[in-house]
């Protein structure tokens, strides 16, 4: 990388690097490295890592009313691989990778080599900065999609939309049925699924009942495609009637997998 190079990234980043050896090595592709040890993989695993923290310490300092499921929920979203690809993009560190010949040659980059370079050049700005610089630039870009995610949580009822779907499509109601659950009293999870009719649409595991319904209610809007996800990680609910789409925030996918 020439001057005019690096000059360029530390604007991107907001920070003058000391170690300039240290820069040029989180922005190289194992597809240019003569070895995996040469790529910035290794920074990659250090920036994950405190991507992670930053986040979490963010969530837990700033959001007091917010449980531990509802936190892991928002940290899934903001630290997913979508989300760091994004950023990575809407910077322009696709136009300054260290890249081989066979990865340089293709139109666009895949989001995992996008989110990597990103997360590498977190573990970079923390051995060359420390943690406050590390922290500055990831809630810089970050900090706005955590505010809508935490939003998203508080503002979107589907058991209402799903209400209205149901009795539109299907003359209807809803109803919600607990499957199962687990653990001890003071922490249990609920297994809850929603019926409208004969038809049973798949199961979504919850810390509360009522966060289970939520989900559930969302699994059947994606079902009955009331619901949609797009490529940026919106839900786009469709009105059946009206025929308008609302776009709304990011909200983490529900899940049904069993808690461990």
């Amino acid at each position: 990388m020439n001057p005019e190079e690096i000059h360029k990234v530390e604007q991107l980043l907001g920070h003058v690097f000391n170690d300039k050896k240290l820069l040029k090595l989180s922005l190289t592709h194992a597809s240019l490295a003569d070895s995996r040890l040469q790529s910035n993989e290794r920074l990659e695993f250090l920036g994950d890592s405190i991507l992670g923290m930053v986040v979490c310490e963010h969530l837990f300092r700033t959001y007091k009313d917010l449980l531990e499921g509802d936190m892991t929920k928002i940290k899934s979203t903001v630290v997913s691989r979508r989300t760091c690809a994004i950023v990575a993009s809407n910077l322009g560190l696709d136009g300054v990778i260290r890249l081989g010949k066979g990865m340089s040659d293709r139109e666009s980059l895949p989001k995992s080599v996008l989110a990597a370079v990103y997360e590498s050049l977190i573990g970079a700005l923390l051995i060359d900065g420390g943690i406050e610089v590390a922290r500055d630039f990831i809630l810089k870009y970050l900090e706005p999609m955590i505010e809508s995610a935490a939003d998203s949580g508080h503002q979107h009822n589907f058991k209402s939309v799903l209400q209205q779907a149901s009795q539109q499509l299907m003359d209807q109601s809803p109803l919600y049925l607990v499957l199962d659950e687990k653990g001890p009293d003071h922490a249990k999870c609920f297994e809850v699924c929603v019926e409208i009719g004969t038809l049973r649409f798949k199961s979504c595991w919850g810390q509360s009942k009522k966060q289970a319904e939520q989900q559930a209610a969302l699994e059947a809007l994606f079902e009955l495609e009331v619901a949609e996800r797009l490529d940026n990680g919106e839900v786009r609910l469709c009105r059946t009637r009206s025929k308008k789409s609302e776009s709304l925030e990011v909200i983490p996918e529900p899940t049904a997998e069993q808690p461990s």
